[in-house]
């Protein structure tokens, strides 16, 4: 039987190791030299924005928040197909989340929905690119515009994706990206956050750091609430080696996702029932490739005889809106029933850039077989 193929995989070179090996013998190991360099190489990536690292892509998506003024008595509007940090960080800061359903296309955040939800209490609006696909930018930003609006981009899937030929990341308001391990772009666990301006990249390093700002040698003033979120020099070294291969990467996601649709074929979604992602390679980086299974067939039961085939899927992602602790909020089933058929059978297949060709195939023979 051919060895199992896993739906990700971290891609680490061994020049990346051997920085590991270096930084952790220079005896620097947490936030020092490692992590400025990284930040000022993001920043260059990113058109010279103020960019900050931090431990995770969850603690980005908070600080900007509170960056932003977001608290009690205000509503942030996002998705409720995210990973469940997307609308947990609005608690977080004591606000209230409220969902609009998604487009069943695109399968990001319907923007007539996230509009129509706007109320007078609305200050932010979290979109979220699922695996990498933008939303529509032009039209987002005019929104949020329109009714005077923050925006918090959940790009944590996005690093390497364009709109309109520029990067995710290089134009907007706060973008919030990820590095966790299973990311295009790997720190092991980490995430930035791209910002306007200085004052607001001097506030997130308040934040990332019990809210510490030091002076000379002995100076040491607290005048905001921080935590504890800044990234090591152990991680920044991995990602330092991962930028410079980024454009490679994501060369070799885009092949692999056309592999994907060849050899998938013109008539299979017609024939199988089965929803493909978008073929956009244009915008998408493909950080996954998702496809949703016709109605009637039970997502765990497909993901077991997958299994027995030697190949690993994923869930990306159950509704948030139907987790216990949203439910607790008033949230139900049947309140985004775009979100919920979806979430119920979305299947990510595998996509990394060590996968050959031949695994593609062996993937879409298998889901074929399962299917029938």
């Amino acid at each position: 039987m051919n060895e199992f193929l896993p739906f990700v995989k971290p891609y680490i070179d061994e020049a990346a190791i051997s920085s590991v090996v270096e930084t952790l013998r220079s005896g620097w190991i947490t936030s020092g030299p490692k992590v400025l360099e990284f930040e000022r190489q993001l920043s260059e990536y990113f058109g010279g924005r103020p960019v900050r690292t931090f431990n995770s892509g969850t603690c980005t998506m908070e600080i900007a928040l509170r960056i932003a003024g977001i608290g009690a008595g205000d509503e942030v509007i996002t998705t409720p197909i995210s990973w469940v940090a997307t609308a947990n960080v609005i608690l977080e800061v004591g606000a209230t989340p409220v969902f609009a359903d998604i487009d069943p296309v695109t399968r990001n955040i319907d923007l007539d929905k996230m509009e129509a939800a706007i109320t007078p209490r609305t200050r932010a609006i979290i979109p979220v690119y699922l695996a990498g696909l933008p939303v529509d930018m032009d039209r987002l930003y005019a929104i949020a515009r329109r009714h005077n609006l923050r925006v918090v981009e959940d790009a944590a899937q996005a690093i390497g994706s364009l709109w309109q030929g520029r990067r995710i990341g290089s134009f907007g308001d706060f973008v919030s990206f990820s590095f966790q391990a299973n990311k295009n772009l790997t720190t092991s666990e980490g995430g930035c956050l791209v910002l306007n301006n200085a004052e607001e990249a001097r506030l997130a390093e308040k934040y990332r750091l019990q809210g510490v700002t030091r002076s000379g040698f002995d100076g040491i003033e607290v005048d905001v609430l921080g935590g504890k979120f800044n990234m090591t020099d152990i991680a920044a070294a991995i990602g330092l080696g991962q930028l410079p291969q980024l454009p490679a990467i994501t060369a070799r996601r885009h092949a692999l996702a056309r592999h994907y649709f060849a050899t998938f074929g013109a008539d299979f979604e017609r024939q199988s029932g089965v929803q493909l992602p978008l073929k956009n390679f244009e915008n998408s980086n493909w950080h996954m490739f998702q496809i949703v299974l016709p109605q009637g067939v039970v997502r765990a039961g497909f993901m077991e005889k997958m299994k027995a085939h030697n190949i690993g899927c994923g869930v990306h992602y159950p509704p948030i809106h139907l987790f216990q602790l949203y439910r607790e909020r008033g949230f139900k089933q049947g309140m985004f029933p775009v979100a919920e058929s979806v979430g119920q059978r979305i299947v990510t297949l595998p996509l990394f850039p060590q996968m050959a060709e031949a695994d593609v195939e062996r993937v879409v023979a298998a889901v074929c077989a399962v299917l029938q």
